[in-house]
């Protein structure tokens, strides 16, 4: 058991997981040695808790120093203990602006009650998203009635088509509007995500490093994403992977040889965390 405890925060999609949404059993034997040693492992994804609670039987990290940040960091979570840390919502009064916005430009959008997708129109875009989380999706005529007071902790906008130049434009559309209400960013390609101000995956980074009382200069994050960006450049090492686009991996102090299909996790935790 290390005296010197590190952390690494591991992106999902086009991180951990390969093209086929699996898990590389390289990354998978990684993680349980970095465990095993004493080391802090934490998932890090745009995606909602329900989501991410799917995978933690699958890596094992039922245990003890595993964590997850969800939402993009609007919730983080101890897996072992099943505690919220930290939790933060978007006003009911920005998403129905968002809304709006989206029904007048016919762009699908979707937010979440505290185990399913929230949306009023269908699409098979929506659908894809959907069964790639593996939770349900419910369409309904008006989301604010089901959401009720409660506040979600994000928005996210799919373009008819994965269109990427749709999604840009809709983009443009908050550039008076957003700053001191709402962060937008690219999760991917085909999703743009609405949190609140000052949420970001690099807000979390710290946030953990300091309840855990772990020096940020012991802490890796690995992604491959835009909305991975603020965790690179937050963390001890930033590391992008192989399969990043360039403008990804100049924030990045350490860029993968292997990407995510051949474990470039597991190569990035034998290299930095494990004492051999």
């Amino acid at each position: 058991m290390t005296q010197n405890p590190k952390m690494i925060f591991l992106d999902l999609d086009g991180t951990l997981m390969d093209d086929r949404k699996q898990i590389p059993e390289y990354n998978m034997s990684a993680i349980q040695d970095a465990l095993t040693q004493g080391h802090k492992v934490i998932i890090c994804t745009g995606r909602p808790l329900c989501s991410a609670k799917k995978l933690f039987p699958a890596l094992n990290m039922e245990q003890e120093g595993c964590y997850a940040i969800t939402f993009n960091g609007g919730l983080i979570y101890d897996i072992f203990h099943q505690k919220i840390l930290f939790k933060q919502t978007m006003p009911l009064e920005y998403v129905r602006y968002i809304f709006e916005k989206a029904e007048e430009h016919g762009m699908y959008m979707q937010t979440y009650s505290e185990d399913a997708i929230l949306c009023q129109i269908d699409m098979k875009e929506g659908q894809d998203y959907s069964k790639r989380l593996k939770i349900e999706r419910e369409i309904v005529p008006d989301v604010f009635e089901v959401l009720g007071e409660e506040e979600p902790c994000k928005t996210l906008a799919i373009a008819d088509g994965y269109n990427r130049k749709l999604l840009e434009d809709f983009r443009k559309i908050f550039t008076d509007w957003a700053p001191g209400k709402v962060d937008i960013f690219f999760s991917c390609y085909e999703y743009l995500e609405f949190v609140p101000v000052g949420i970001s995956k690099g807000a979390a980074v710290r946030f953990l490093a300091e309840y855990l009382n772990i020096p940020i200069e012991n802490t890796i994050a690995v992604g491959d994403a835009e909305n991975d960006i603020p965790m690179i450049e937050a963390a001890g090492l930033g590391v992008a992977m192989k399969n990043a686009s360039d403008d990804i991996k100049q924030h990045a102090d350490y860029v993968t040889k292997w990407d995510n299909n051949q474990g470039g996790v597991g190569e990035v935790i034998r290299k930095f965390m494990l004492q051999q």
